[in-house]
């Protein structure tokens, strides 16, 4: 597939929207429209048996929902994946980890968005100051054992697929 133009139709400080129009291989045209998003890390906090999830209201969804710890850097900058997940885990948990291994990658949502996200497991937590952005500040962090939150699931109360999609990937490295 060609692109043949491209025009921004949107932009703020977290994300932007274009429309491209593309050429296809029998040369018929069309178009797509793509959120662009920085890089983002999701983490997963794990203490033994023990996972430490962050809710919040979730405003296209008008819910709270429960989630791992997850985000981009400000302004839309690209910054190192293990930097990020170790400034997001700070800031929305107070959560300081003493090793944080990478366990794979993700595509938000790959036919409309070209953000890919990066999982990381942090372990050996100790406790540190919760320095929350302005639109976190709803934000609540409790610790589940991962029965809880594997009922949780089961009852559709994380319905986050990032959270869902990570969590996958943390099975997987335990088999």
């Amino acid at each position: 597939m060609e692109r043949i133009s491209s025009r921004q139709v949107y932009a703020n400080n977290w994300m932007t929207v274009r429309e491209d129009t593309v050429r296809r291989e029998d040369g018929s045209e069309g178009i797509y429209g793509v959120v662009d998003k920085p890089t983002a890390a999701i983490i997963i906090p794990r203490d033994g048996d023990r996972l430490h999830l962050v809710e919040q209201f979730r405003y296209p969804v008008e819910q709270r929902r429960w989630e791992f710890p997850m985000g981009t850097a400000p302004d839309r900058a690209e910054v190192d994946p293990a930097e990020l997940a170790a400034r997001e885990l700070a800031e929305e948990t107070g959560l300081v980890a003493g090793r944080m291994d990478f366990l794979g990658d993700l595509d938000l949502a790959p036919g409309t968005s070209s953000q890919r996200e990066h999982v990381f497991l942090a372990t050996e937590l100790r406790e540190g100051p919760i320095s929350r952005e302005d639109s976190e500040q709803d934000m609540r962090a409790r610790w589940f054992t991962v029965a809880e939150f594997e009922e949780m699931v089961r009852r559709s109360e994380v319905v986050d697929a990032q959270t869902l999609a990570a969590y996958l990937l943390l099975l997987l490295r335990e088999r």
